[in-house]
């Protein structure tokens, strides 16, 4: 055993969290070409298309995934476990292939994209893929191999990302000298959504065929007796996931149904995904410090005063948000020119995006006290009580807001499940929160950004002048309330 497992645990949680923000990090930067090279409804096809894959793969996987750390922690044989679940997910993804297959016709047709069959077939092949070679990677976090783990990750990630290259960059003029190429069979003559799919499709088999000499040193044996018990163990987790991914992703597919008359729902989803996308720098920072918060609050767990120390982590992280929250704002005309111009007409969902994830990340924070006191049950409960909310906000909104009703949904759902948190973590595990410290720094941060509204358009010199001045009045009030003094600080 280790002579520090702490240590091992926080180092292992920083090569696991480095493909995960690449990942986001890529996919960032990869919104100025999208914006710029396919029309606002091109990119709302592909953002539906990801939210069917991200919500489906929920259900093919079974909740296996963590089922497997269960019980082959449990069982004298770990490697009948692994056994048993990539028998039961790859069987499954295998027939949910095949149907996709069959079926594709139909289901483009069923979608109104007649002539997209063979997206139909990719995404099947992506789902079948994905879920197979999850189980594989659990595997690999099993076997305490990080740096396999976190290999295979990028590769699979920096492929998807050549791919999208070369399809946007060199397929195009490459099909417009070359009309009969069989390419034309996978992906459009002009760059579109079937672009991004396919690169993710590419990018699945270079996964699949990374783990090829993993897969032959399996041998495979089916336990009923322990498939059963891990069924029942599995099924319970993938109802649980379920609310939250569909809380996550439900609006994407309500655009086809509640788009205001009129506009072309394609178009409109299109817009509120490249802001989704911009917005998700604040989401970056969130991961970052997820992977290395969570071991640190059970590695704290023990210690006499470690509920002052998580209320301390809050307060701190909650003005740091507002910070990245107000940075963005200050220079929402600078930085938002990433974004094509077919697409700025969503600029104003960035605020709402932006705090939606603020409180997402304080939710983490105050969610932390049933994962500490055993009581994950209330996971469950938490997150139920936001998807309804997302999903009369959508419904009751959308028609008149199109994608302003999607932000502020997200927005109310979080502030919901955040409040729920919070009240039954004061009932159960309370931690000495300071709100008034904390309403401190969210208020101050919105009125800040709203007086930065109030600056008249003058000289972007001057304006931009004034939003550095609001910007650090923000910081010197975080400094006040933290009692910090700039020429202690340790660099």
């Amino acid at each position: 055993m280790s002579a520090n497992p702490l240590k091992k645990l926080a180092g292992e949680t920083a090569i696991y969290g480095m493909s995960s923000i690449l990942a986001r990090f890529i996919n960032f930067i990869f919104v100025p070409i999208y914006t710029r090279m396919l029309t606002t409804g091109s990119y709302g096809i592909a953002a539906e298309f990801l939210a069917y894959i991200a919500m489906l793969q929920v259900i093919l996987t079974l909740g296996l995934e963590t089922g497997c750390f269960n019980f082959a922690n449990k069982h004298d044989k770990p490697a009948s476990v692994f056994s048993n679940a990539l028998l039961t997910v790859g069987i499954l993804s295998l027939l949910f292939f095949i149907s996709m297959g069959i079926f594709a016709g139909d289901i483009s047709s069923w979608l109104q994209y007649d002539g997209f069959s063979n997206i139909i077939w990719f995404i099947g092949s992506i789902l079948a893929i994905d879920s197979f070679t999850s189980i594989l990677f659990a595997k690999i976090r099993f076997e305490h191999r990080p740096i396999k783990f976190a290999t295979f990750k990028t590769i699979k990630i920096l492929s998807e990302t050549l791919f999208n290259f070369l399809l946007f960059f060199a397929v195009p003029s490459y099909l417009a000298s070359h009309p009969d190429s069989f390419l034309l069979n996978f992906v459009s003559a002009t760059p579109d959504f079937t672009y991004i799919i396919f690169a993710i499709f590419l990018s699945g088999i270079v996964s699949l065929v990374l783990f090829i000499p993993d897969i032959f040193r399996l041998k495979f044996n089916f336990n009923p007796k322990l498939w059963r018990e891990m069924m029942l163990y599995s099924l319970p987790l993938m109802a649980a996931g379920l609310p939250g991914i569909l809380n996550d992703f439900i609006d994407r597919l309500l655009f086809r149904f509640f788009s205001p008359e009129g506009h072309v729902w394609q178009s409109e989803l299109g817009i509120f995904q490249a802001w989704v996308k911009f917005a998700t720098l604040m989401m970056l920072f969130i991961q970052m410090f997820r992977y290395a918060a969570e071991p640190f609050f059970f590695s704290r767990a023990k210690e006499e005063k470690s509920k002052e120390l998580y209320a301390s982590v809050m307060e701190h992280f909650t003005a740091f948000c507002m910070f990245i929250f107000l940075g963005m704002m200050m220079y929402l005309d600078i930085i938002a020119l990433i974004i094509g111009r077919n697409f700025q007409a969503g600029v104003d969902v960035v605020p709402v995006m932006l705090l939606a994830y603020v409180i997402l990340g304080m939710n983490f924070n105050v969610s932390m006290w049933y994962k500490l006191s055993g009581k994950t049950n209330y996971a469950i409960y938490i997150t139920m009580a936001g998807l309804p909310i997302t999903i009369l906000i959508n419904i009751i909104f959308m028609p008149l807001y199109s994608y302003h009703a999607a932000a502020w949904g997200h927005l109310l759902s979080y502030l919901v499940m955040f409040i729920l948190s919070v009240y039954l973590g004061n009932k159960h595990y309370p931690i000495p929160y300071d709100w008034k410290k904390i309403i401190t720094y969210i208020g101050s941060g919105i009125l800040l950004y709203l007086a930065s509204l109030l600056v008249p358009e003058v000289h972007f010199i001057i304006k931009y002048t004034i939003n550095t001045v609001l910007l650090l009045a923000f910081v010197l009030l975080y400094l006040k309330t933290e009692k910090i003094t700039l020429w202690k600080l340790k660099f």
